[in-house]
């Protein structure tokens, strides 16, 4: 089956991502349903990128030669382009990072050292990847603080009724992810803010999964901070994004110590810097925050409203598939309430082993707990096999997982 989409132009969005026309075994093409992952590249971010390197290669800010001030204008162009696709009211609002799991920590780091005491309380859900929960246990553990978690219903949403409850205990933070890299649910974001902050609670959000998939208006939400990364998005690894509230980032110390987060030194003593540079100490990433900026012009130009609706189109089309094939179990809730995710299970077939057939036929998905343990465990599951979909996936590809998922019954003898 082909893709028949009023959304997207998929046949020829793949032209941009030269990976897709890789054979991962002799004479079998690629079917890559692994994006939660990581996205594939478009050639607009890997030319960008080496375009810095062959041409404007230098370190930024301190330089006054021509290279230095080319790559410092590039460096902080991409940052202009970040703040406006998650409309943030300043790019000194964006921090550049590694990645969510390292802005998660900034936050944990500055802000939670410098605010939270023994007894405070911290609200995170049930669905939470390893990343929005272990910052968190550390620093629980160092201050004496209480987690509480929103359970996860069984058709895979929040539970809000209890998280009202869980308001009442006064909670400095509540942490949760927009979007989950296990269920696929969209969480209500908007809603949980306003009732933290109703309830005089800071407002985290992973949006890891989000960001890629999702029209992001961070003032909107009226998000406290905001967490992605480039590397799911069609941008480079390496480099990710905390977006915070001004008054909240200026009045945050500094989470790393080093060149460029300050604004004078003595033997003795220091003074930080101005946001962003604050946060961001030693020679950044500069080509892949230029990839960034580049995967920002390229999501930007096709169009998030119309990826968010190529999504509802092709996971609602691949839970219909997976739910004709004998024995495969879908973790989450119905398509409406998800983005382009699919865990799932298959009789008593070891999702690794699912994995690992599935790719003879060159259909990559992820097989394991996906940095989601708790929720496994929840489920009483150890694994899951994992189908993620994006802006390039097509329906043909849909039809490929399920008919190669008979192929794996076959080979257990179902």
């Amino acid at each position: 089956m082909q893709t028949k989409t009023n959304a997207l132009d998929v046949e020829k969005i793949r032209q941009d991502f030269p990976i897709l026309k890789r054979e991962v075994h002799p004479g079998v093409p690629l079917v890559y349903l692994d994006s939660t992952a990581t996205s594939q590249k478009p050639v607009q971010v890997i030319e960008a990128m080496d375009r810095y390197y062959r041409s404007t290669n230098s370190n930024i800010h301190r330089g006054i030669h021509v290279l230095a001030e080319e790559s410092t204008a590039e460096y902080e162009a991409a940052r202009q382009k970040i703040a406006q696709f998650i409309h943030a009211a300043s790019p000194r609002q964006v921090i550049f990072t590694r990645n969510t799991t390292e802005s998660i920590n900034l936050v944990a780091y500055s802000w939670g050292r410098h605010n939270l005491n023994s007894g405070d309380v911290i609200i995170l859900t049930e669905m939470e990847h390893h990343s929005n929960l272990v910052p968190w246990q550390m620093l629980a553990q160092e201050r004496s603080l209480r987690l509480e978690f929103i359970p996860v219903n069984e058709e895979g949403l929040l539970d809000l009724e209890v998280y009202h409850n869980l308001l009442n205990l006064q909670p400095r933070l509540v942490a949760f992810m927009q979007m989950s890299n296990v269920l696929g649910t969209i969480n209500p974001a908007k809603e949980i803010i306003e009732l933290a902050h109703q309830a005089g609670a800071l407002a985290l959000v992973d949006a890891a999964q989000s960001a890629p998939h999702l029209p992001v208006d961070v003032q909107d939400l009226d998000a406290d901070f905001f967490a992605f990364s480039a590397h799911k998005m069609c941008g480079p690894t390496g480099i990710g994004v905390l977006y915070g509230k001004k008054e909240l980032l200026e009045n945050m110390p500094p989470f790393l110590g080093g060149g460029d987060m300050i604004k004078r030194v003595q033997l003795r003593s220091f003074s930080s810097n101005e946001l962003p540079h604050r946060f961001e100490a030693g020679t950044p990433a500069i080509a892949e925050a230029i990839g960034f900026g580049a995967a920002i012009d390229f999501l930007t130009e096709i169009g998030m409203p119309k990826i968010e609706r190529y999504e509802k189109e092709i996971i609602s089309y691949a839970l219909e598939r997976l739910e004709e094939v004998p024995g495969v179990r879908v973790l989450g809730p119905a398509a409406e309430h998800r983005g382009g995710v699919a865990s799932f299970t298959l009789t008593d077939i070891h999702p690794h082993d699912i994995s690992q057939i599935l790719d003879r036929f060159g259909i990559a998905i992820r097989a394991g707990h996906h940095c989601a343990m708790p929720l496994h465990e929840k489920y009483g599951l150890s694994a899951t096999a994992r189908a993620s979909f994006y802006l390039y996936s097509t329906l043909a590809e849909v039809d490929k997982l399920a008919e190669s998922l008979y192929e794996v019954r076959k080979i257990f003898g179902m």
